[in-house]
């Protein structure tokens, strides 16, 4: 009798529970829907929106090389960056490098160093604009940039370096040159370009230059 009495009971919970879920679904259930619905929709707006990124990406990649194969700096500047910083970098640079005139390929180097400073198209163009004009540039400047570029951590702190070496020499500093090329063989991460540049510049300057591993 008792067994009977709690199977009735647990029967008559079981409904109660079973009909607060049903009223719960009927009076919340549309929140649940929502809710869903938001979800869905906003997945299929963020593929949406990141395939729509890839495309215009790579329609301004097209264009981009389409129009450095012209070689032709005012049809690189032509291409429209489309409100991006970078691209608008990146079109500098190779509008530079597609530049026969010297002034004009640095003024355009300039341009890019001067429009991002901090980053790191724009670090490079610096680098780049170093290298173009060597010892035709002022010593002060070439110094005060080659020292921030060859801060510990840079994205092109060894090159910086292997440029501060090259200004050694054209000051008629090879010992000093020959401790700073020691320093940069002794650093992680050189490519072996590099590396066989650093060696060569030691034997220019009289000097053996490290072995290879």
């Amino acid at each position: 009798m008792a067994n009977q009495s709690d199977t009735f009971i647990d029967e008559v919970t079981e409904e109660l529970r079973r009909d607060r879920l049903y009223g719960a679904m009927r009076r919340y259930g549309w929140i649940v829907v929502l809710v869903i619905v938001a979800v869905v929709g906003f997945t299929a707006w963020r593929e949406y929106s990141a395939a729509q990124d890839r495309a215009a990406a790579q329609a301004w990649g097209d264009a981009i090389l389409a129009a450095e194969a012209e070689n032709d700096p005012a049809a690189i500047l032509a291409v429209d960056p489309r409100g991006s910083a970078g691209r608008q970098a990146l079109t500098g640079l190779l509008a530079a490098g597609a530049q026969t005139d010297p002034d004009a390929r640095a003024q355009a180097l300039q341009g890019v160093a001067d429009a991002q400073p901090d980053s790191v198209l724009g670090e490079l163009a610096q680098l780049k604009l170093v290298m173009a004009q060597g010892a035709e540039m002022d010593a002060a400047e070439r110094d005060a940039i080659l020292t921030r570029l060859s801060r510990a951590g840079a994205p092109f702190e060894l090159l910086a370096l292997e440029q501060k070496a090259v200004a050694l020499i054209g000051a008629g500093r090879p010992e000093d040159a020959i401790t700073l090329i020691r320093q940069i063989q002794d650093k992680d991460g050189l490519t072996e370009a590099l590396r066989r540049r650093l060696s060569e510049m030691m034997i220019a300057l009289g000097e053996t230059p490290e072995p290879t591993e």
